[in-house]
């Protein structure tokens, strides 16, 4: 067998035996290590590559499981009835959104009825941190003690002048793994958004992070 064919299978073996090892729970470096007979810094090295591309993922307190990838057919799934129920108990539109790399990409999108109404295809990508949901997504202090203190993080003209939206995340395993969002045109909101909307997307968050860990 060729040297680099070799090596490729080597690779494969190393992958597959990390994601054999992770589909129990969630488990450090160290586990890892135990699990796959390979030394910390390899399985270390390997997994932290395979988070960069959604295989894994960290949880809040830094070991790897199994990444937005390998929970993306049930999260959709999940949450497309849940966000159609949104837009028809708002009027607005309703998005599911989830992080690739410094960009945020568009899953799902549930628009409004509305002449005036707020779009984005489904496979849409955005630069992270604008708006409610990159904020989210980017890990910004002040997006996650807005959803501690509230359950949902609000801007207003922050990515686009005009639209207003609110966000609160989806999460696995205690991980934030996507946000549904609201997009709102500013000329309909009375209050705020976070005020008019934050309980009604902050409860289909729930519910979606609820379906997923069934």
């Amino acid at each position: 067998m060729p040297a680099e064919s070799a090596n490729s299978n080597r690779m494969l073996d190393r992958i597959t035996a990390i994601l054999d090892a992770v589909d129990g729970g969630a488990a450090s470096a160290t586990e890892l290590a135990h699990r796959t007979s390979l030394s910390v810094s390899t399985a270390h090295r390997l997994a932290q590559a395979m988070a960069n591309y959604d295989y894994l993922a960290r949880t809040p307190s830094g070991d790897f499981r199994l990444g937005p990838r390998f929970i993306r057919s049930p999260l959709l799934a999940i949450a497309e009835p849940a966000l159609a129920e949104l837009r028809d108990e708002t009027g607005e539109t309703a998005q599911l959104w989830v992080r690739r790399g410094s960009q945020r990409v568009c899953q799902v999108s549930a628009d409004s009825r509305s002449e005036l109404r707020v779009t984005l295809a489904r496979g849409s990508s955005l630069p992270l941190p604008a708006g409610s949901s990159g904020r989210i997504l980017a890990g910004l202090p002040e997006a996650l003690q807005a959803i501690d203190e509230n359950g949902w993080d609000e801007t207003d003209s922050e990515r686009t002048p005009g639209l207003a939206s609110v966000s609160a995340p989806v999460r696995a395993e205690g991980a934030i793994v996507a946000t549904v969002c609201l997009a709102v045109p500013v000329s309909r909101i009375r209050t705020t958004v976070g005020q008019d909307y934050g309980p009604q997307v902050s409860e289909a968050a729930r519910r979606i992070t609820e379906a997923l860990a069934i």
